[in-house]
């Protein structure tokens, strides 16, 4: 059996506070070693929230500032540290960013938010990504998703079908207005793509915004595996990676997609 540790650190983000919110991310990560997880996840922008509006004072350039500052508590609890922060790109623009940091403290890569929300102006102070990101992790391969992204099933699918992607790691910020949206579309993305989802919010106000919680892990068969509540927590559960083999096996889904007739225009059947 393939087992994974994972724990997922549901904060409640001050607003442009980052020394308070990085006190917070170093408890939870060192609880979480502490729990054996192999794996923690925070959620988007978990280190400033958003203040875009400031986005180029708070963002740091990889393997500097607050990448440096993950790094090092990654390799401090031997831990894979996974959340997104501000991004310093090197043309000048900021990107809304995921570094998937090792034990060792090394960003083994990044994904770009490739989905920017315009009900909080992304488009306006942040650059797009351009590229999904899968790589293999001692426990299988994973991909990423940011926040938004959850709703273009697309991406998932790409995932799981070119790059054969298990797990897909979801941090967010998603507001408690629509946090049944939330709950539906993680279900949904597990069942139709047979792999763990694995998504962590944020909890509580955020400057205007109060956002839902309710981070979760499901596994491939759309049973949810632990979910938090609406209040800030950190939460862990052990999860068996086989069951992505059992459950495409059992239902092949990939075997009979006819993706061939979904590119076929429509003709005349007379």
């Amino acid at each position: 059996m393939h087992k994974l540790t994972v724990s997922l650190g549901q904060m409640n983000i001050q607003l442009g506070d980052v020394e308070q919110n990085t006190n917070i991310f170093e408890q939870y990560t060192a609880e979480a070693a502490r729990r054996g997880s192999s794996l923690v996840i925070f959620p988007e922008l978990w280190s400033t929230g958003y203040v875009l509006e400031q986005a180029h004072d708070y963002a740091s350039p990889l393997g500097e500032g607050m990448f440096e500052r993950i790094a090092d508590v990654a390799n401090r609890h031997h831990t894979t540290i996974i959340g997104s922060i501000l991004e310093h790109r090197d043309n000048h623009e900021v990107a809304n960013s995921a570094a998937i940091m090792s034990p060792d403290g090394e960003i083994l890569d990044v994904y770009r938010k490739v989905h920017l929300f315009r009900l909080f102006d992304e488009e306006k102070y942040l650059q797009e990504g351009d590229a999904p990101v899968s790589l293999d992790m001692p426990w299988g391969k994973i991909g990423v998703a940011i926040c938004y992204d959850l709703r273009f099933p697309e991406l998932f699918r790409r995932y799981c079908v070119q790059d054969a992607v298990r797990v897909i790691i979801i941090p967010a910020e998603w507001p408690l207005v629509r946090i049944a949206h939330w709950r539906t579309l993680l279900m949904a993305r597990a069942i139709e793509n047979q792999c763990y989802v694995i998504a962590c919010n944020c909890a509580g106000k955020s400057g205007e915004t109060v956002f839902g919680g309710h981070s979760m892990i499901i596994d491939p068969w759309g049973k949810i595996v632990v979910e938090a509540g609406e209040d800030p927590q950190l939460i862990t559960a052990t999860i068996d990676l086989d069951l992505v083999d059992e459950a495409r096996s059992k239902i092949p889904v990939f075997e009979d997609i006819r993706q061939d007739i979904y590119q076929r225009e429509k003709t005349s059947s007379r």
